[in-house]
């Protein structure tokens, strides 16, 4: 083998092209920035894994440009029916009701092989994103960049410089090892059997109406309901049970003859795996960033995985970019791995409950896990939401002061715009914004607070039919509700739409204009306080 010479650096350098690295570079792309993306494989697996997305992820698909795209491989994700050792109905998680918070259906399926495309396909259409595919990373050198040694398919060893690596190249990440980014344990290690069907027409009708997750301890089972005929079987695995048997064929069947028999449907995967719990203890060494399954990977119970690799792309790129294009200090960068981490924890925590809740073997374990849930609701079937799971961010690039909302996902209302409506984001665009109650007789003076801070513009927003000059007309009354709930007059939101922090009053608003501008431009007084106001 050969070392050719340095290639030209870039701003970026991504390993991994799967959900989360198409997004990273698509997100770069668009926003400028010479970005090479490698993957190992040459083609986009063509077997389903992730099959859950929620209204946050398409939100920035929307954003992205990408929506229209994948909309066709996308569906409603069912209510998910949580059944007893008995049998009985003891949990119904659903997704919250209309008007839907962010604009979207809360809660989505989707066919990953397509819509990976579609995300590559995306990320390759900006000039400044170049792929490069059946190339594998070597090793990586820190000075002021970073050295990437990549080795072609022939086996050509050559050398590309960025200033920052981002490594989404999955659970084995070979980035993560050579930054050397040690795995967290939050202790969850259980094998199961993942079987993904195409059933046939009439067959559909004896399926499950809705996802369930069958919390039998004899062996616990997930059904999913997939797009189109798509159907998804998630069994435990029992002690003594050889994984690589478990995923022949006649052994599959056998499992799902309480469903199905072999005539009615295509088996299209079926592949054992250990459901993890597992967080890096740091994101970032560095030059070098992790995100998705190299920094994480979570059971899936309530289909958060994917999500959670697309929540580190949008946190990091925006921030990313501000760095990239010097407007702000490279030790904004350390929010990123303070914000994700902590919001996976929290997140595997919970999904974590849920999985040892199904997970639970012991019969008469069962019978009080049944009684204790349905004696939380009431004497009825628990009722959840998939939202209520999600928690906000807690910790970060967020304001001091710990105001109502801050760290959660600011709604998008639906907007009158050139008589027609439109989500909030198509009118105003995705960056850093400040949003006012338009509603308030002050609402003009708190738009001239923001008049000194021209990177941060303000848009005051009132229910339709007020008819207030210089505002926005939201229609279905979402962001009206949200500020009178929070007891709140004004927002800041930060590109990837969580709350920076909020205020009730103008001397509020004022002192979180001072904090966020000293945070972004590196001149951030650690000691500036407010006292709290009426």
């Amino acid at each position: 083998m050969t070392t050719a010479s340095t290639t030209p650096d870039y701003d970026v350098l991504v390993v991994g092209f799967g959900p989360t690295g198409a997004v990273a570079a698509g997100l770069l792309g668009r926003l400028g920035h010479r970005t090479l993306v490698i993957d190992r494989l040459t083609d986009i697996y063509d077997k389903p894994r992730a099959i859950a997305l929620d209204h946050e992820i398409f939100r920035h698909f929307d954003n992205m440009g990408v929506a229209d795209a994948i909309a066709p491989y996308v569906e409603p994700f069912t209510a998910s029916e949580h059944f007893g050792a008995d049998g009985q109905l003891i949990r119904r998680i659903d997704m919250v009701a209309k008007p839907y918070p962010l604009g979207y259906t809360p809660s989505m399926v989707f066919s990953q092989p397509p819509v990976e495309a579609e995300l590559r396909r995306h990320a390759l259409s900006f000039a400044c994103v170049r792929a490069e595919l059946g190339v594998e990373l070597v090793d990586l050198v820190q000075r002021d960049r970073v050295e990437a040694k990549l080795k072609d398919a022939d086996g050509q060893l050559r050398t590309v410089t960025a200033r920052y690596v981002l490594g989404c190249d999955g659970a084995s990440s070979t980035v993560r090892q050579i930054a050397g980014l040690a795995l967290e344990d939050l202790i969850f290690d259980e094998p199961w059997l993942v079987v993904d069907v195409r059933v046939n027409q009439d067959p559909l009708a004896k399926l499950p109406q809705n996802s369930a997750q069958f919390c039998n301890p004899a062996r616990p089972v997930s059904f999913l309901i997939g797009p189109k005929n798509h159907r998804r079987w998630e069994i435990m695995l029992l002690p003594g049970e050889d994984p690589g048997q478990m995923e022949r064929p006649e052994n599959v069947w056998s499992l799902l003859s309480p469903w199905l028999t072999p005539g009615d449907g295509e088996l299209w995967r079926a592949a054992s795996y250990r459901f993890h719990a597992l967080v890096a203890a740091n994101w970032r060494n560095g030059r070098i960033i992790i995100a998705g399954d190299a920094a994480h990977q979570q059971p899936p119970f309530i289909g958060q995985g994917m999500c959670q690799g697309l929540r580190d792309a949008t946190n990091v790129v925006w921030k990313l970019d501000r760095v990239l294009k010097g407007i702000s200090p490279d030790a904004m960068l350390d929010s990123y791995s303070a914000e994700r981490k902590q919001h996976v924890i929290e997140l595997t925590g919970k999904i974590k409950a849920i999985g040892q809740s199904i997970c639970e073997r012991d019969p008469a374990a069962a019978r009080r896990r049944d009684a204790q849930i349905l004696a939380d609701g009431g004497g009825k079937p628990l009722a959840l939401t998939r939202q209520e799971i999600i928690p906000p961010l807690r910790a970060g690039f967020l304001s001091e002061q710990d105001g109502a909302a801050r760290g959660s996902l600011f709604p998008q209302p639906r907007i009158m715009s050139e008589g027609a409506s439109r989500l909030l984001d198509k009118v105003t665009g995705p960056g850093l914004r400040v949003f006012i109650d338009g509603r308030r007789g002050d609402a003009s003076s708190l738009a001239a607070l923001c008049a000194a801070y021209p990177d941060l513009p303000a848009t005051a927003i009132t229910p339709a039919g007020i008819g207030k000059p210089d505002t926005l007309e939201e229609i279905d009354g979402v962001l009206a509700g949200w500020f009178d709930r929070h007891g709140i007059v004004a927002a800041i939101v930060r590109p990837d739409h969580y709350v920076f922090g909020t205020a009730r009053n103008a001397s509020e608003l004022d002192h979180l204009l001072r904090d966020i501008s000293s945070r972004l431009h590196g001149n951030h007084n650690p000691d500036l306080r407010m006292e709290k106001t009426a």
